[in-house]
């Protein structure tokens, strides 16, 4: 279970149908971006739906899913530590819940399933992993986990990891050898390369070596605030060379502490990267949950314990210092569209909106991915 699950999923049990009908206030206004986002194809690169132990799905819950307009989202499994066996059992959970909700999930293997999911009114997952800890060490278990349908890895989380230097551990220590080779092996059986976490040795050397787009899907813009998560415009520049999408996330690290990060800063970030790395290499990864942010005072001792949990593991970005994970202003399900709005009100054409909300992802996975069709 990942950072988001725990403080969105568990803890956001408590108060659903007040969520639910929140959700449903946020979106009843039907203004440009409120119809724009309507036909859009939403990509979220870095999200979380509701994941439940016990099925089927609350209809509260189902309510939120819908309310978010996403087309399709990344989820990451397997959190930053999870061993083969639990990021199985984790990988089995979102495979019976999209299989007790066929009419609102389905998993997405292929380039074909954006548009299905769009022309069906599903959300599409894209199963994915931020840490390297279930592979245990052994390139064959990328297989196995392809095999699976995750169709997204990164090298290494804040740490080292036996393939690579994370984005808190040395920033000049890059690729293992063994990393190298899981460059290699993703390549080859069409797994998309993920740097969102990459130390910027490990960024330098896979943009290098990778013989396909690679992504950073979670992460801001170092210009606009200088932090070790946030990448710097050689790096935004050098994924847009290999042809690869940067998404912008909703977390604290947008700005310094102890301010949280409001649509301002969002925008700041945004608006940069789109002049950085143009129109078509831009898209939204939030990092978020689908679920808001839980302000009850049971969500938010939930989402205390799994911060000191983090720190205890020495897992703890810079400036992770008990900030609430969420932008103010877009603590909904439909935050995208709150995006949208704001691209359209600072003169950005319709169809860059449309370019930064889903369809430079929905190109930039595929093509991560080298054509894979199964």
């Amino acid at each position: 279970m990942n950072r988001r699950e725990a403080t969105l999923g568990l803890a956001g049990a408590i108060g659903l149908a007040p969520l639910a009908a929140q959700a449903a206030a946020k979106t009843a206004p039907k203004s440009a971006a409120a119809s724009l986002y309507a036909r859009a194809m939403v990509v979220d690169a870095n999200l979380s739906p509701p994941l439940r132990a016990t099925l089927p799905l609350p209809k509260a819950l189902i309510d939120i899913v819908r309310a978010s307009g996403v087309t399709v989202c990344k989820t990451t499994l397997g959190g930053f530590n999870n061993n083969f066996e639990d990021t199985t059992s984790e990988i089995a959970l979102v495979q019976a819940t999209i299989e007790a909700h066929p009419d609102v999930f389905l998993q997405v293997r292929k380039a074909a399933d954006f548009q299905i999911a769009k022309k069906t009114g599903r959300v599409g997952i894209i199963f994915s992993f931020e840490g390297a800890d279930m592979h245990g060490g052994k390139l064959d278990n990328i297989d196995v986990f392809r095999w699976l349908g995750v169709r997204v890895m990164q090298l290494s989380y804040n740490k080292t990891s036996p393939f690579a230097s994370g984005v808190m551990a040395d920033p000049t220590a890059g690729l293992t050898d063994l990393g190298k080779q899981a460059v290699e092996r993703m390549n080859a059986v069409g797994v998309a390369i993920d740097l969102s976490h990459a130390s910027p040795a490990t960024t330098d050397q896979t943009i290098a070596l990778s013989k396909l787009p690679v992504l950073i899907t979670h992460a801001g813009c170092a210009a606009v605030h200088p932090h070790p998560r946030n990448k710097t415009d050689a790096q935004l520049r050098a994924v847009v060379g290999k042809g690869g999408v940067v998404g912008i996330y909703d977390l604290p690290y947008l700005a310094g502490p102890p301010k949280q990060p409001d649509v301002e800063v969002y925008m700041a970030h945004m608006i940069h990267a789109l002049s950085v790395c143009g129109e078509d290499h831009v898209g939204i990864g939030s990092d978020q949950g689908m679920e808001p942010f839980d302000l009850s005072p049971e969500g938010i001792k939930s989402f205390k314990e799994d911060e000191d949990a983090r720190q205890k593991a020495g897992v703890a970005a810079l400036e992770e210092d008990y900030r609430y994970l969420f932008v103010e202003g877009m603590n909904v399900p439909n935050r995208c569209e709150v995006i949208a709005g704001e691209l359209l009100k600072r003169g950005y054409s319709a169809r860059v909106a449309e370019k930064v909300l889903g369809l430079n992802f929905a190109r930039g996975f595929p093509a991560a991915w080298g054509g894979v069709t199964t």
